[in-house]
């Protein structure tokens, strides 16, 4: 094993943090930073503020129940080791007053947000950041347990303020009302939220994070949101975040960054500490702070709203000291190098620690484009411990498939390699595409088969080859991709049903509109029009893979015929037999397969998924005795299939 010592050490300097932060205890005890600082109500209906700015040499707190001045009533005390506490009557403060620090240094001071503030809101004529008292006189009364462990997920990824058919910024409630059946009747199990840590620009999409613990304040309150979550996990849904911990806004009065006159408070000194392509702050997570900001604040999104795991976001950026930027990670030894930062190593690893200790079925996933051995490998066998890594190569590839060549340059071991290639220790999660491939400048699957002709023939009376060839390839794209996935599956809502054009955020650019920032559900309610044909496959091709555990085991090729464009694969006990052709239907296509009887159970060609209906649904075949020599030579028996152009079936075995 060529890296084993680099893995050993790695692994050594993983245990040694966690016993410097946990002793012999847990994590989860140990990382507290979130109940300790910020504003607190205590038993007898007191408030303490505690805060950490060990550069500060004066603080006070400021806001509308002191008319924004600084006065000794309200000035905090240093207690030590950096540490400032501010201890107020019970009259001094009330819920939904807003607030700020008024920080003061040697050479410097300014207003900043608390650090581990959990609300934050935005005054809609200034469109300045305050703090708000949030301390309901009813806290939220939870109905529904956790959704369960979550070994494949089925993910239906999601952003909340885009979710609305209005020109607006949908809302927790309105999600909650409006989505959720939605995503339970398409038979998804899991929703990925994005964008839920506050950050001041809306159009970010949640990645330029400026306050770590609080929701943002833009889509509702925390208990609409905890509802959201309590009503999912009723549904049997499991709810995961995206988790923003590889970069931080560079903004002063929202954000860390200069949080008390420092530049590297929480992140590194000096040029490291600034990302080169986002433009934000880059976390030292060497630094004991850091550490125990940003494991409190992993355990504050368990603890305070139950969320069921986490996409980590950039970890990529995290790994690398160079954040990965133009490289193409070809060789083993980038992994273990001295580019990679060690310190984010260790903290990415007990953070997946953190996230089991506080739930047992509570899950990771890695947003990686590296792949980085062992990053989602279990830590007891040498892996830093994610329990999923995101497959992103796929949705680049299909892109290249499609951008680049013709339908008849398609390569079926290409396609098959390219969605099958993992290694065998890590779980992945792959995807068609997500939001990534939706965002302004890029295009979605259906608008790149489509492009234009999508504005005025998607209706079910017009006659366009374009759209029919869209309509087919982007149900064969999705259920290849589903039916190879190594361990779980994702989309992003609305691609479901192939929602139109692109993904736009309000903007100087185009008039602070909010056209293209959300949903328009209606198209796929619409029988008039070939969305809801769309939708339906979906949902059936979803059903198909939860209904028979097929993510369970391991797809087998039996199958890729580059002349006639024919992926055939078993997984399980379902065959999936795909023609791309664009013009080449074949009667009786004999291939090897294991003996037994079949039956269809998805056709993609049926009437109710705009198809042509050129097979019979519910038809049955029988694997006759006899050796085939085209395909997997593991069987002796062959299946005769007619296969449509553009075309997928899936027969189960009886």
């Amino acid at each position: 094993m060529p890296y084993k010592e680099a893995i050993e050490a790695r692994h050594r300097r993983i245990g040694e943090t966690f016993s410097h932060i946990a002793g012999k205890g847990l994590l989860k005890d140990a990382v507290n930073n979130h109940l300790y600082y910020g504003l607190h109500r205590c038993a007898d209906g007191s408030w303490v503020f505690r805060e950490y700015a060990p550069n500060a040499s004066r603080i006070y707190l400021i806001g509308d129940f002191n008319n924004w001045k600084r006065t000794e009533g309200y000035a905090l005390k240093a207690i030590g080791n950096g540490n400032w506490e501010l201890c107020l009557p019970e009259l001094f403060l009330h819920h939904g007053q807003l607030y700020k620090l008024f920080i003061e240094w040697p050479g410097g001071a300014g207003e900043r947000l608390p650090s581990y503030v959990t609300r934050v809101v935005q005054d809609d004529v200034t469109k300045v950041f305050s703090a708000q008292v949030w301390s309901p006189a009813q806290p939220y009364a939870w109905k529904h347990p956790h959704a369960g462990k979550r070994p494949h997920p089925l993910i239906y990824e999601c952003h909340i303020g885009m979710a609305s058919e209005k020109e607006k910024v949908g809302s927790f409630e309105e999600f909650r009302r409006d989505v959720l059946p939605r995503v339970k009747k398409l038979g998804y199990d899991t929703i990925q939220i994005m964008a839920l840590q506050e950050h001041p620009y809306y159009g970010s999409f949640g990645y330029q994070v400026s306050n770590f613990f609080a929701l943002s304040s833009r889509f509702g309150t925390p208990e609409e949101f905890k509802a959201l979550v309590d009503d999912a996990h009723g549904k049997g849904l499991a709810v995961i975040m995206d988790i923003v911990h590889s970069h931080s806004v560079e903004n002063t009065l929202e954000g860390l960054s200069e949080f008390d006159g420092r530049e590297d408070l929480y992140f590194h000194h000096g040029q490291a500490g600034h990302h080169p392509a986002w433009g934000s702050r880059c976390f030292d997570y060497g630094k004991d702070q850091t550490r125990y900001f940003l494991l409190s604040n992993v355990k504050y999104w368990m603890e305070e709203y139950r969320i069921d795991g986490f996409r980590f976001d950039g970890v990529t950026s995290m790994l690398y000291w160079d954040h990965g930027l133009g490289k193409d990670f070809g060789n083993y030894s980038l992994y273990f190098d001295g580019g990679v930062d060690e310190d984010a190593v260790i903290y990415l690893s007990l953070a997946t620690m953190l996230v089991k200790e506080m739930n047992p079925n509570g899950f990771t996933i890695a947003e990686d484009v590296s792949g980085m051995a062992g990053l989602a490998a279990p830590f007891k066998a040498g892996g830093v411990g994610f329990d999923f890594r995101m497959s992103m190569g796929v949705a680049d590839h299909w892109i290249k498939w499609i951008k680049e060549r013709s339908d008849e340059q398609w390569s079926m071991g290409e396609v098959w390699w390219e969605l099958t290639n993992k290694r065998a220790d890590e779980k992945t999660i792959s995807y068609a595409e997500c939001h990534d491939q939706a965002l302004v400048g890029d295009k979605t699957i259906i608008f790149r088969l489509m492009d234009k002709e999508m504005y005025f023939a998607m209706n079910k009376a017009s006659q366009n080859t374009v759209v029919d060839r869209g309509v087919a390839l982007h149900k064969l794209i999705r259920l290849v991709t589903a039916a190879t996935a190594g361990d779980g599956y994702l989309t992003f809502m609305g691609n479901e049903f192939g929602h139109p054009e692109w993904i736009d955020f309000p903007r100087e650019g185009n008039g602070w509109s909010f056209k293209y920032a959300r949903r328009q559900w209606s198209l796929a309610d619409n029988p008039e029009l070939r969305y809801a044909p769309l939708r339906q496959f979906d949902e059936e091709m979803v059903r198909l893979i939860r209904r028979e555990g097929l993510l369970r085991y391991r797809p087998e090729l039996l199958v890729a015929d580059e002349q006639k464009k024919i992926l055939v694969f078993l997984r399980k006990n379902c065959i999936f037999a795909l023609n791309f052709s664009p013009a080449g239907s074949y009667a009786d296509y004999g291939f090897s397969a294991p003996a037994g009887d079949y039956v269809h159970v998805l056709d993609s060609d049926a009437a109710r998924f705009d198809g042509f209906a050129r097979l019979q649904e519910g038809e049955h075949h029988i694997a006759i005795p006899e050796r085939c020599p085209n395909g997997n030579q593991a069987w002796d028996h062959t299946l005769k299939l007619y296969l449509p152009a553009r075309t997928a079936v899936v027969l189960k075995k009886g």
